[in-house]
């Protein structure tokens, strides 16, 4: 996923925490649904980054023979201005493009 394509800002952002528990009706289980999808989020862009940073891995490095890559660098930088996973996935759960269910409701709905 393009992550630099989403419209969440790349600083902190002070929201009002009311409009967070619309959907849910409860505070934390919104925050709760926000933490595991920025985790999703995180881990997602920590492997893409390590897959790409793997092409410039050589096999014998020694501390003396470190030098510095400009494409690895520009790799680094790009990563580095992307908005952190917790805005983005406050953003998507904003927007309701998160998908969850609460297993407890779940549950309720099938014994009635």
């Amino acid at each position: 996923m393009d992550y630099k394509k989403t419209n969440a800002p790349t600083n902190t952002v002070t929201r009002d925490i009311m409009n967070l528990c619309d959907e849910t009706g409860n505070i934390y289980e919104s925050v709760a649904i926000i933490g595991k999808r920025a985790n999703q989020i995180a881990a997602d862009i920590k492997s893409e980054l390590s897959k790409k940073l793997q092409e410039f891995a050589s096999v014998g490095d020694n501390l003396d023979e470190v030098f510095e890559n400009r494409e690895q660098i520009e790799i680094s930088r790009y990563y580095e201005k992307l908005p952190k996973p917790t805005l983005i996935a406050t953003q998507e759960f904003i927007e309701g493009k998160v998908y969850y269910r609460l297993p407890g409701q779940e549950k309720e709905g099938l014994e009635k």
